[in-house]
């Protein structure tokens, strides 16, 4: 049985450990196994003639030829008057916060509360720059560190050894939970209040999707590496192998097998992970076929932080992804030092070498081969030392740097050597100095293609192939006339695009804008609904409080309103793979319950039993509903219960019988639900959907996400199920032969014949299938709730506070109170 994990889930946050992994985790891996293997610089060598590309191939739409490109859709200016909470979740290096901090900027002159939340070795870098900063953990020096010695997806066995992907694992827990509190906790410094209207956030940050699922908000991506599948071109990460003639076929699929392994690495795991965060924010699990590829499948928008000088925008691109040009922030105010001044003054432009914060195991011998390349060249040359304090001995022609803006920098070289970050590479090009990337990991050898594809600079090097002699060779091809000539002829390209504007631009063109307006006060974004005698008013934080200050309605009778619902939708490719899975899962499930009637009596024991010997109380296990804050949330930790309590004898049985009756009365839920509602649904879609297997367009009948949509769904489904089914023995032929002649009149009764057995089928058993769905799903928000409850509180007390403020500001709550009375139609004091 797929979908089972040795190892032990991480709790999120909590510290203690689930008590069963959550399911839908693996596919078969023989699926996969065959499909992908490392290579030494850890890329992923892609076996095209697999089962699971085979597979892949055929969810492939027919898209136009990627080959021919098009220039970057022009995104007309939006005026924008609706001021907006952004979070701005990234993950990553110095190098990738910095463009988001242009980013940030460009934002606030549009009135948006903007706040960054990233590592915290940042803040005063964010800060800085005027920008709202929240750390979300992590340590970007361990994350540089662990990719430079695993740059590819499977750890050697000496990484295993080392601990370090426990390690990986407990971060990314850890940032994961940072983003959702970044989504919806107070500035730490200012204690001011903030709950996220939207959020925008690199694809390494992981949380975005469901943070913004969980609120009800847009997110858009944006990122300086090809995420999105295309035919023009392979995964930046991906070796292509028995690709055949159809290569642009394997480009396509290259995106989503790497989606694919990424999510249920055979060591990693990003699904659990992904999964134990969701189950901790009241949000569904995704399986295997939803968690991969999931931005893409959900039409995220998403724009591409790089020059359409360098790569244009593919064909098969759909409007949602926008390409705007490199972030570039204002040149900052920078005075340099007086030995750097002359040093610079000192001779001609000498030549830029440095990693930035790259950190590699031996900076020593690199930094010797960097002095035996220079002095080989005869150049002068300027070594960052970066955060692998890259140092050698003193050289006449060489000056060892610290920190210093590359926007002034860069303006005083003749060319520039480093790792190929796609800020890094941006920054030389807009000031025309030729390129020489000696890439490390990740979009590094994307970067040093694309400048070598523009001539502007030599092929990349890898680090780990890089020698005294092979530098040489490229800072020699920077200093020729073509390599000039060719960063030049960019540079006059790049100066005439405005990538942060744009990029605000796309953003705007992809919010819903007539979905975000308060009804009352258009100019900030509606967070609550109010329904009274078939009327509903969409109600922003500020106007729902003045509301309530004058008893215009009770609080109780606002509910959250989302902006823009994350609906995720299960796939269903066919009825015997579909049932198959079902039955699975529900084994899985079913089993997994039974063993917790004796599982988790027995934890609970041992949790007792450590307690004796400690003399700490027990820690809450993580809640969203519990701010971190006392301040805001009026409830604290009191859930604690001391060593004593727990420790009594009496306590710890009826603990262990509580455990043991929850898992009993779970293992009747799980086994019901499979069989009443599980297979039958995954029976029923699979034969809905078999028309869709040749070449048929399978009919929507909407989506289920209550017990009232479920009836709705599934009287339309018995309804055109049975009209369709009954009446294609006799349509299907006709068609046939109209476009095709004696043969289409044969397929047409071979199609007629299966829709009749697969339509009618399928009618019957989804009038069952979704209304159980729909009670399924009313049944599990009413349980579910606490997220819910948080965000309530949160909104309520960002309201008030926003009410204090704008009472100082002379708020006019007479016109607040007269636009609520003429929109609902009543002059009521209460209702």
């Amino acid at each position: 049985m797929t979908g089972y994990c040795d190892e032990p889930a991480v709790d999120i946050c909590g510290g203690t450990d689930l008590p069963y992994p959550p399911p839908y985790k693996l596919l078969d891996p023989n699926l996969v196994g065959d499909a992908v293997d490392v290579i030494e610089n850890g890329r992923i060598q892609i076996n095209l003639d697999s089962k699971l590309t085979r597979f892949l191939s055929k969810l492939t739409p027919n898209l136009p030829d990627p080959l021919r490109w098009e220039a970057p859709a022009v995104v007309n200016p939006v005026s924008w008057s609706v001021k907006l909470n952004i979070v701005i979740q990234i993950i990553g290096s110095r190098g990738d916060v910095q463009p988001f901090i242009a980013l940030g900027n460009e934002l606030q002159k549009y009135g948006h509360r903007v706040r960054q939340a990233t590592h915290n070795v940042f803040s005063n870098f964010v800060r800085s720059h005027g920008l709202e900063f929240y750390p979300i953990g992590g340590d970007p020096q361990e994350l540089m560190a662990y990719m430079v010695k695993n740059p590819g997806l499977i750890p050697n066995m000496a990484i295993l050894r080392e601990g370090d992907i426990q390690r990986k694992r407990s971060m990314l827990t850890e940032m994961l939970c940072g983003c959702w509190d970044s989504s919806v906790e107070p500035d730490p410094l200012s204690r001011r209040p903030f709950v996220a209207d939207a959020i925008i956030a690199n694809p390494p940050s992981f949380a975005h999707i469901h943070c913004a699922e969980a609120l009800g908000i847009p997110v858009h991506l944006m990122f300086t590496m090809p995420w999105s599948n295309t035919r023009a071109f392979p995964h930046p990460l991906a070796n292509l192998k028995n690709a055949g003639n159809d290569l642009t076929t394997a480009n396509y699929i290259s995106y989503s097998i790497f989606e694919w392994i990424t999510w249920q690495g055979q060591v990693t795991e990003m699904g659990d992970i992904i999964n134990n965060f969701r189950m901790k924010l009241d949000l569904e699990l995704l399986s295997g076929i939803e968690g991969p590829n999931l931005a893409s499948n959900l039409k995220v928008p998403i724009t591409y932080c790089w020059s359409p000088a360098l790569v244009p925008k593919p064909l098969d691109w759909p409007s949602h992804i926008d390409i705007c040009g490199f972030f570039f922030r204002d040149p900052p105010n920078y005075t340099a030092p007086s030995d750097l001044d002359a040093s610079l003054r000192a001779g001609p432009p000498p030549v830029y070498i440095g990693f930035g914060s790259i950190v590699i195991d031996n900076p020593a011998a690199m930094g010797s081969i960097i002095l035996k390349a220079v002095r080989r060249c005869g150049i002068r040359a300027i070594i960052s030392r970066g955060w692998s304090k890259l140092g050698g001995p003193e050289f006449e022609n060489v000056f060892y740097l610290g920190d210093c803006p590359h926007e002034w920098l860069f303006q005083h070289v003749a060319a520039v050597v480093h790792h190929g970050g796609a800020g890094t590479t941006a920054c030389g090009l807009l000031n025309g100095r030729p390129t020489a990337i000696v890439p490390f990991f990740g979009d590094q050898p994307f970067w040093g293609n694309m400048v070598a594809a523009a001539g502007a600079g030599p092929k990349p090097i890898p680090h780990k192939s890089l020698t005294a002699e092979r530098l040489v060779e490229a800072i020699s091809f920077c200093l020729t006339a073509q390599a000039v000539s060719s960063a030049r002829e960019i540079s006059k390209k790049m100066s005439g695009e405005t990538g942060v504007q744009a990029a605000v631009r796309s953003f705007h063109a992809n919010l819903p804008i007539e979905s975000l307006k308060c009804d009352i006060l258009p100019d900030q974004p509606a967070v609550w609904t109010y329904n009274k005698k078939n009327k509903s008013i969409k109600l922003s934080k500020l106007a729902a409080e003045v509301l309530i200050e004058y008893l215009r309605f009770d609080p109780s009778r606002l509910e959250l309103y989302e902006t823009r619902p994350v609906l995720i939708e299960r796939h269903y490719s066919d009825p015997v793979t579909s049932t198959i899975h079902a039955f699975m899962t529900t084994q899985k499930d079913v089993v997994e319950a039974a063993g917790g009637i004796f599982y988790k009596p027995y934890k609970e024991y041992r949790s007792a039993h450590a307690l004796q010997s400690s003399n700490q109380e027990v820690p809450p296990s993580f809640n969203p509903a519990m701010s971190k804050n006392k301040e805001y949330n009026g409830e604290g930790s009191s859930r604690q219960l001391s060593r004593d309590q727990r420790a009594d004898g009496h306590s710890v049985a009826g603990a262990m019988a509580a455990a043991s009756a929850k898992s009993l009365g779970n293992l009747y839920v799980k086994a019901f639900k499979g069989l009443a509602v599980d297979i039958p649904l995954a029976t029923a879609e699979g034969l809905r959907n078999i028309p869709a297997l040749y070449g048929e367009k399978v009919r929507d009948n909407g989506s289920v996400t209550d017990w009232k949509s479920g009836a709705v769904v599934g009287g339309r489904s018995f309804l055109y199920g049975m009209s369709e089914g009954l009446t294609d023995i006799f349509v299907q032929p006709y068609k046939g032969a109209k476009e095709g002649g004696a043969l289409g009149a044969v397929k047409g009764v071979g199609k007629g014949t299966a829709a009749l057995a697969t339509k009618t089928t399928s009618a019957v058993l989804g009038l069952v299938a979704y209304p159980g769905q729909g009670i399924c799903k009313t049944i599990r928000t009413a349980v579910k709730s606490h997220t819910r409850k948080h965000i309530t509180a949160v909104k309520h007390i960002e309201g008030q506070y926003l009410l204090n403020s704008a009472n100082e500001l002379d708020l006019d709550h007479t016109r607040i109170l007269a636009d609520f009375d003429d929109f609902m139609g009543e002059h009521s004091i209460r209702s």
